[in-house]
């Protein structure tokens, strides 16, 4: 398939009109991560079944019909593993895609695999090989050379081509609601910057305060100065600093890792961070501890009766229920106080959290009447 570089406002406003035309397109995007905290765009490529648009940002000055086309209710945008196409437009468009619906996941609802990377699952659907050559490619740099635009076309040329394989097989399982709803519950952030500090529950509750205080710190100052978290302050140093809470510049100085022009440009503004959290009164929430011996052994038991119903469904276990969550699961069983992950509703709901939810206090019955 032949493809079309878009390089002006009026060209993008006509692609977006002929994609418009479509019950679905194929989406993608280039980009570059390596000193930035934010993802910076190079190229979004677009496809329907008869076009290809490779769409230069950097040429741009009306991005509206971009954003028209990401939300328009009539046009499924067709991704593989989306999250990080999702960073690049939250920032860069302020939008995210819908309705969605991402191939990976739609894989997994229908037992190919889950995690399916887009090669595997090109070859498994189109028997294509994809090659990795451009992978590492410098995507921000101009011209783009001929193997990039062909990399970059193939990309999304692929994916729609193995839209209707996807879409019939799920229309006939009555699973394509399954995965828009899918697309919809998709966020950009993750679980969190806390999330990475697995010990942190281990430290004093003054310790915990400075964690979280000098985690939000790093978070605005990355975001601020558009700069990787790591060059701001490494996690093993921000570990430190919270355990040992300095109270001086000697202190605080003596800490590896804290340079000498962090010290002086921020020293004096981490030590009042640091003199804040501590001798603050207000309730702060313990960060969680792993769980406990007997929730372990009922989430055992829970993922047993996940792969059930996953093989009763025909779908990959993985899709149906994050292993983690299954520890969730026990704890509601057990009254422990457990906020439910919004993806617990919907198909979701009747489907895998409600017969576990029985599995789990049946188990607890028994567990009770030996």
């Amino acid at each position: 398939m032949s493809w079309q570089w878009v390089t002006s406002d009026v060209a993008l406003r006509e692609a977006i009109e002929q994609a418009r035309g479509y019950e679905a397109v194929a989406v993608d995007t280039e980009f570059r991560r390596r000193d930035t905290f934010f993802p910076q765009v190079a190229l979004v490529q677009v496809a329907t079944p008869d076009h290809c648009w490779l769409i230069d940002p950097l040429t741009l000055s009306d991005t509206g019909p971009l954003k028209a086309l990401l939300l328009d209710p009539s046009v499924v945008k067709v991704l593989h593993s989306a999250s990080e196409d999702l960073e690049v437009f939250e920032h860069w468009l302020g939008v995210l895609p819908s309705p969605l619906f991402d191939t990976q996941r739609a894989a997994a609802l229908l037992n190919r695999g889950f995690g399916l990377s887009y090669r595997a699952l090109v070859q498994q659907l189109l028997g294509t090989e994809l090659a990795k050559d451009e992978t590492q490619s410098d995507w921000l740099a101009r011209p783009l050379s001929a193997a990039q635009c062909e990399y970059a076309a193939l990309d999304v040329t692929l994916l729609i081509a193995c839209w209707p394989t996807l879409a019939g097989e799920c229309h006939a399982r009555g699973r394509f609601a399954w995965v828009l709803e899918e697309g919809s519950h998709m966020s950009t952030g993750g679980r969190g910057p806390l999330a990475k500090f697995k010990n942190a529950w281990k430290l004093q509750p003054k310790q915990q305060a400075v964690l979280r205080a000098l985690v939000e710190w790093r978070e605005a100052e990355a975001r601020s100065r558009d700069k990787p978290r790591s060059w701001i302050l490494s996690d093993r140093t921000l570990s430190d600093v919270a355990q040992k809470c300095p109270s001086s510049l000697p202190q605080l100085a003596a800490i590896d890792g804290l340079h000498q022009g962090l010290l002086r440009r921020q020293g004096k503004a981490l030590l009042s961070l640091i003199a804040d959290a501590t001798a603050s009164s207000a309730p702060v929430e313990a960060l969680a501890k792993p769980a406990s011996a007997a929730v372990k052994r009922l989430a055992k038991t829970l993922a047993g009766e996940l792969t059930t119903i996953a093989e009763d469904l025909g779908a990959n276990p993985e899709i149906l229920l994050p292993s983690r969550e299954l520890e969730l699961l026990a704890q509601q069983a057990m009254g422990q106080p457990t906020p439910e992950p919004s993806h617990w509703q919907g198909w979701r709901k009747d489907t895998v959290i409600a017969p576990l939810q029985r599995r789990a206090l049946q188990q607890l019955k028994q567990g009770a009447a030996t």
